[in-house]
């Protein structure tokens, strides 16, 4: 199983699944992070957080701890 987090820079993934639960997963699909939604990682901070990815044509800022849910293909 592969999550965001494992991407590298200059990657697009595919989303597959969503884990987590309640306020957090509805945070995350709220941003426009759904399943089958391509998502390209745009930079990773030198300490790894956080992440930048473009997704539906807007960049976004992501916490390891939330890439970590986003499982990917």
């Amino acid at each position: 199983m592969s999550t965001l987090r494992d991407a590298k820079i200059g990657q697009t993934v595919k989303v597959k699944k969503l884990n987590g639960e309640g306020a957090v997963k509805r945070r995350i699909m709220d941003m426009g992070i759904t399943k089958g939604v391509p998502v390209y990682v745009r930079k990773v901070a030198p300490l790894g957080d956080p992440i930048e990815v473009t997704v539906r044509g807007y960049e976004l800022s992501l916490r390891k701890a939330d890439a970590e849910m986003i499982e990917t293909e």
